[in-house]
């Protein structure tokens, strides 16, 4: 936990610095370039579904094998150094965190809104969403960036804070890993539905404490304005969370829904696909920049509140 609220903070202060990307890159893009090998190199055209299932798998367990091994490493090398050590774990671990780079994503969808219209907003949204910019209006492009923040604001900060906080750098490593690969290969495409098969249902597992802390966290950000909206948020929950096609994203979702009075989800484009998803909220679908602007203050709030509970968990350890 004392490892967490380091992490979370400079995280929070840095990010992660663009000449340190430009030089060695992220731990996400070597995690995505293992995976793209074992892809390539096991994913065999030809081969019956169950082999490439099998295939698939294998890459999983030779991919997290790989991440706890760096990891572990990490964490022998820093003992090393002693109490100090904590200093460069942290930064590690942080890396594995994307609470600012979240924000500052979805901040430039509603800036690119506010200052160069649709098209520079359908333009910022395509790097955060796969959905074809194209088929999005003003409201469809806010409604994304939205669903974005809030799916991701459990993906990419609360699990793997999560993981971090109850298995120190290894967990988040595993995490990192396994959410990575569902984002490569766990789509049900003729290539993956097979080979990402265990990608896609471990993902799934590790992501369901994190979905449910998250849709805690806006409801409780919610009551700081209004208690209203985070009854509306819970409402929204209990009724709307368990009918998304993901079994965790709906929750983050229909949180963030219910506590601004919007609708999220819906009927979307990816690609040439439509797909009929439910509805999450009742409240207005015509969703604007300002509504993208609240859904980032909310998000602030809610982290902040995340940070708490790191800063208890770490008082809760020290005191042991």
């Amino acid at each position: 936990m004392i490892l967490l609220c380091f992490a979370l903070v400079i995280e929070a202060a840095l990010g992660y610095p663009a000449p340190v990307y430009t030089a060695i890159g992220h731990p996400v893009t070597w995690i995505g370039r293992l995976i793209g090998a074992l892809d390539q190199r096991l994913n065999r055209d030809g081969e019956s579904f169950e082999q490439r299932r099998r295939a698939g798998v294998l890459a999983l367990v030779l991919l997290l094998a790989a991440a706890l091994a760096a990891a572990v490493a990490i964490v022998c090398a820093c003992r090393l150094l002693g109490p100090l050590g904590v200093v460069p774990l942290a930064l590690c671990a942080s890396s594995l965190i994307a609470q600012r780079s979240l924000f500052d994503h979805v901040a430039r969808v509603a800036t690119a809104l506010e200052t160069g219209g649709l098209d520079a907003g359908r333009s910022a949204v395509s790097m955060i969403v796969g959905r074809n910019p194209e088929s999005l209006d003003e409201a469809g492009v806010s409604r994304a960036a939205i669903e974005s923040l809030a799916e991701n604001f459990s993906d990419g900060v609360t699990a793997p804070a999560f993981w971090l906080g109850l298995a120190g750098l290894p967990g988040a490593a595993l995490y990192k890993a396994i959410n990575t690969a569902d984002s490569m290969i766990g789509h049900r495409t003729s290539r993956h539905e097979a080979f990402g098969w265990a990608a896609a249902r471990l993902d799934d597992v590790v992501n369901l404490p994190a979905s449910r802390l998250t849709a805690l966290l806006i409801i409780a950000a919610a009551a700081f304005d209004d208690r209203a909206a985070a009854a509306r948020a819970l409402t929204a929950v209990r009724r709307d969370a368990g009918h998304h096609r993901s079994p965790n994203a709906g929750w983050p979702e229909a949180a963030m829904a219910g506590a601004l009075g919007l609708r999220l989800a819906g009927p979307r484009v990816y690609g040439t696909i439509k797909v009929e998803d439910r509805w999450m909220g009742d409240g207005r679908a015509e969703a604007t920049a300002a509504d993208i602007r609240a859904a980032l203050r909310l998000y602030r709030r809610a982290y902040g509140l995340l940070w708490g509970l790191a800063a208890v968990g770490g008082l809760v350890v020290l005191s042991l």
